[in-house]
């Protein structure tokens, strides 16, 4: 089987993706540990035997629903490749417009204590340490497998800048925070049932279910988040596309003269809430 041979059947047997070509290539890529240059400039050249039986068990596995970025072990976000497995999210481009808007705020603001909540497997927290230099950043999930993950990504795309910790929210951190930032777990109980099968079998429940109305962990936040925000400090949460208004309740509940305002994805959803003290 050549690599164009290889393509091609890849794309044939991942045909119900949304990117056959895509995910075909980057499977072939990651068997072969070659370049997509590589692959248009060598397209003649042949699959070993023990390559094409990786590529096609790959294929089964994908074919399955399992995530591609599972399956090669990496996933883009920024500019930097992280690590990633099913103990972690795999990351979505709507958290780097998260990221955006929260670096923002943190240059015009002189904001230098940043905390990333739910770090998962460090997206956010290596993305606001390598755009905020003179930045402190605390990074803080429950899962130990996940910040396994974190601190393998940090150690690798921003080392010695991050400080991990386990732990409920904002519990384990110190009062004078300058900005929080935050993408929890906000699928509801009835999101959750018509999700799809790749996110439902592989993705880890803990990242993403956050109760019946999807706002468990999102309320226990903005709650702790009274007494470990800076007077002048602002809160940054990634919600799902029908939260917003609910969300904005929320936040004037725990922060009744505070700023809030909600900003949609690409897609033109609701998409990120800011609270600003």
């Amino acid at each position: 089987m050549t690599i164009d041979e290889a393509l091609a059947y890849g794309r044939t047997r991942l045909a119900l993706s949304p990117t056959p070509y895509l995910d075909a290539r980057l499977l072939l890529q990651f068997v072969l540990q070659r370049s997509h240059s590589y692959l248009v400039a060598h397209n003649n050249a042949r699959l070993t035997a023990v390559q094409e039986t990786h590529y096609r068990q790959l294929l089964q596995r994908a074919h399955q629903h399992e995530p591609i970025p599972y399956l090669i072990g990496s996933a883009p976000f920024y500019d930097f490749e992280l690590e990633v497995n099913p103990a972690v999210l795999i990351p979505r481009p709507e958290t780097e417009q998260l990221v955006d808007t929260a670096v923002q705020w943190a240059k015009t603001h002189h904001a230098v204590r940043l905390a990333d909540i739910g770090t998962g497997s460090g997206a956010i927290a290596i993305a606001l340490a390598r755009q905020l230099p003179t930045a402190t950043i605390a990074a803080g999930d429950i899962s130990a497998d996940a910040l396994a993950v974190a601190r393998r990504n940090a150690s690798r795309l921003a080392p010695g800048r991050i400080h991990f910790y386990q732990g409920d929210l904002l519990t384990p951190l110190p009062s004078g925070l300058d900005g929080i930032v935050a993408n929890l777990p906000y699928v509801t109980t009835g999101e959750w049932t018509v999700l799809a099968d790749g996110v439902k079998w592989y993705e880890p429940a803990l990242a993403l279910k956050g109760g019946a109305d999807g706002l468990d962990l999102i309320q226990q936040l903005l709650a702790q988040a009274v007494n470990k925000l800076a007077p002048q400090g602002a809160i940054f949460l990634e919600i799902g596309w029908q939260q917003g208004t609910a969300v904005t309740q929320l936040a004037h509940t725990f922060f009744p003269e505070a700023q809030v305002t909600i900003q949609v994805d690409f897609a033109g959803h609701d998409r990120i809430v800011v609270v600003m003290r």
